[in-house]
């Protein structure tokens, strides 16, 4: 079980209009825009103890492979966690689901062999906190699966972006932002790189502010 050291509020994020679209939106585009192909591409191979971090409502749970000996999900908004909870009992490895923010994870440092982040660094308030967080609970040479939103496209693309998350977009997507640049936040938490890959979203179709996305691996260091 995780620890939870000091008091962390049991409903850090309260969106309960974007809980309810997001719950029936992101199960239409398992099929309709692939994402189950993504999740399956972003959770292969793992192994040991896995965090995840804003697991939403759980749709990543079907994907773990069997390598896997216990997931600690993390999700801060209350609807989104009943769900995932539900998802849980489905799912065909160990999976605890934790209320919690990312960047106050409720859980022992270095505790984990594996860390995903998917879709959610888009929304968390401070993404440097967060991912010290996440290296925290990592321990050395831990792996991060990330699959992530934010910016791409041209000047044009990026500038209806950034004029976006100064605006509405935040407020009528729980938080979101489409300016971000996951990649670049990796980097700078002194997470080590590996392979990755720009994905569209959806691959065919118009291009929207929140289609560019990137999916790939880092790793904590061995040495710190």
């Amino acid at each position: 079980m995780p620890l939870r050291p000091g008091k962390v509020p049991r409903d850090a994020v309260h969106h309960p209009l974007f809980a309810r679209c997001y719950a029936r939106a992101s199960v239409a585009a398992e099929t309709r825009m692939g994402m189950g192909r993504i999740r399956e591409r972003l959770l292969g191979g793992l192994s040991g103890r896995v965090i995840e971090i804003g697991a939403g409502n759980g749709l990543n749970f079907a994907h773990y492979p069997g390598t896997v000996a216990e997931v600690v999900a993390i999700e801060p908004e209350r609807r989104l966690r009943h769900l995932a909870v539900e998802a849980a009992l489905r799912a065909e490895v160990p999976v605890d689901v934790v209320p919690g923010a990312a960047e106050a994870l409720p859980v022992k440092s270095e505790g984990f062999d594996a860390a995903v982040v998917s879709l959610v660094l888009c929304s968390v308030r401070d993404v440097p906190r967060a991912l010290g967080e996440l290296r925290r609970a990592l321990r050395p040479g831990g792996e991060v699966r990330f699959f992530e939103h934010g910016r791409g496209g041209g000047r044009a693309m990026t500038f209806t972006q950034q004029a976006l998350d100064r605006t509405v977009w935040p407020l009528l997507s729980g938080g979101c932002h489409v300016a971000r640049e996951p990649v670049r936040a990796l980097r700078s938490a002194g997470f080590e790189l590996g392979p990755y890959r720009q994905v569209l979203m959806p691959a065919e179709g118009p291009r929207l502010p929140a289609s560019y996305c990137v999916l790939g691996t880092a790793w904590r260091p061995v040495s710190g």
